[in-house]
């Protein structure tokens, strides 16, 4: 059941769950314990990166199978990843500490509480993958993809980089494209979803993808190009 809360602090009203089922001994002890060593400091994002190496975002990365695939296989790029779900965390960072990920900082938060902390122009690639797409009318401004995101994402992404959307969602998808053109500060290729039915060459197929693709729905993937 989606839940909608205030956040103690008074700032954004979240809407979703922030945890599911309780997590092992192990994912609890990583949580306490690994989790702080890559947490990013949201207050300054930058704090500790190299800024000679591309800077990837990823926003709501779910379980984080596509942010540890980008990690581990760009072991030259920095990653910053962002999940508020509690047990898509977990998932992640325990694949982080396996695997010895060092290239990655994680915000368990909101992204919108890091957005307006970005400088301009510090991001090479912003990723947002299947994005929950509040169906309802009456929902719709809750998506993430709205004007002021799309604002925050052209400034934050440098001329040439590139926003990857991918929805499994045909409303959502239409949404997308409309308020990216509407916006104007950014190319993209394609008209339809069958411009959009073929995966990029660097992608990973995640769980959610799969189960998308059982039950009947098409997924679209996007990319638009910062003017």
């Amino acid at each position: 059941m989606k839940q909608e809360t205030q956040r103690p602090d008074g700032g954004f009203k979240f809407y979703g769950r922030r945890k599911g089922m309780p997590l092992s001994d192990r994912q609890s002890d990583l949580m306490e314990n690994y989790l702080p060593s890559i947490r990013l400091n949201v207050e300054q994002p930058l704090e500790g990166l190299d800024p000679t190496k591309e800077l990837w975002l990823e926003i709501g990365f779910g379980g984080g199978e596509h942010l540890a695939y980008q990690a581990e296989n760009n072991p030259d790029k920095q990653f910053i990843g962002v999940e508020p779900f509690v047990n898509g965390v977990a998932k992640f960072i325990s694949v982080a500490h396996d695997k010895k990920l060092t290239n990655v900082k994680v915000l368990d938060d909101d992204a919108r509480m890091l957005l307006p902390n970005l400088p301009d122009h510090c991001l090479d690639r912003l990723f947002l993958l299947y994005p929950d797409p509040w169906h309802k009318t009456r929902h719709n401004k809750r998506r993430f993809v709205n004007p002021e995101s799309i604002a925050h994402f052209h400034r934050i992404i440098k001329p040439g980089g590139v926003f990857r959307f991918a929805s499994d969602i045909d409303d959502y998808v239409k949404w997308t494209v409309k308020n990216i053109y509407q916006h104007g500060g950014f190319t993209f290729s394609g008209q339809c979803h069958d411009d959009w039915a073929c995966a990029p060459d660097d992608w990973c197929e995640t769980r959610y993808e799969r189960k998308a693709k059982r039950e009947g729905r098409k997924p679209n993937y996007i990319s638009f190009y910062r003017s």
